[in-house]
């Protein structure tokens, strides 16, 4: 049973991790339905963050190189600029993670109420971002900053990282593609920082009632359905087709608030 929970989940967690759809909102929703079990279990959550960051990392390996070796020139260039922006986003969220983020997860833990409420916050930002207009705006550090904000205001359960940096993005004008690429790439840093705050909270203890053979079964499901979602993900905002996940969202935060009554 472990197994098929631990692909279960690997597939939700690379789902979700990239679709605009919040992948902490349906965690809390899989604990009030399932129970607790292998969803409080540090080490899972650590092993598929770990194998959708390694998505991200195949999908944009090119870019990253390229980012890399342009910004390490420190010449005025398109690579200075973005990586500055990354940078710069990593403000935000990383003020609220140090902060805030124990007391948010603690008022959002069990409260599925909560919960659905911010899906339909999610849902409203994937229709803005469907309707918004691609006006060839460039990512610069004015826009790291409001895309970072938005990124931290997504620690939230049930607001969707992917879906607040991209709608953001598109509703300051922003190339479609580079909002894409800026969405996914300014998230590895985050999600690293809190692996490594996880790992330190366990004082180096073993994996729990977890053995290494559940962990990579969720870890290939997480990395697999991680790279094709990634890659449907960044055709999906070049076509500007983010109705069908606000729709979606809308209907699940609906029916979890309802089954919160």
């Amino acid at each position: 049973m472990e197994y098929l929970e631990s692909v279960l989940l690997g597939i939700l967690q690379g789902l979700t991790e990239f679709l605009p759809v919040s992948s902490s909102g349906h965690l809390e929703i899989g604990k009030a339905l399932f129970g607790n079990n292998i969803f409080n279990n540090i080490y899972f959550t650590i092993v598929v963050h770990c194998a959708t960051v390694l998505s991200t990392l195949v999908v944009f390996r090119r870019e990253i190189v390229q980012l890399t070796t342009g910004f390490f020139r420190f010449q005025k260039s398109y690579e200075l600029r973005f990586v500055s922006a990354i940078l710069i986003s990593l403000i935000p969220v990383g003020l609220v993670g140090f902060f805030l983020a124990d007391q948010v997860e603690a008022l959002f833990t069990g409260r599925l109420m909560l919960v659905g409420f911010m899906l339909l916050v999610t849902a409203l930002l994937n229709a803005f971002a469907h309707y918004s207009k691609d006006r060839g705006r460039e990512i610069g550090i004015m826009e790291g900053l409001i895309i970072g904000v938005a990124q931290a205001i997504a620690v939230i359960p049930g607001i969707s990282r992917s879906g607040a940096t991209i709608a953001t993005g598109l509703l300051l004008g922003t190339k479609r593609t580079e909002v894409a690429r800026f969405s996914f790439l300014m998230v590895i840093i985050p999600v690293l920082g809190a692996m490594a705050k996880d790992l330190v909270s366990t004082n180096g203890t073993v994996s729990g009632s977890l053995s290494p053979g559940v962990l990579a079964v969720g870890f290939f499901a997480a990395f697999i359905t991680g790279l094709a979602a990634c890659r449907f993900m960044i055709r999906v905002v070049q076509k500007a087709s983010l109705l069908g996940f606000a729709i979606y969202c809308a209907l699940a935060g609906t029916i979890t608030i309802l089954l919160s009554l």
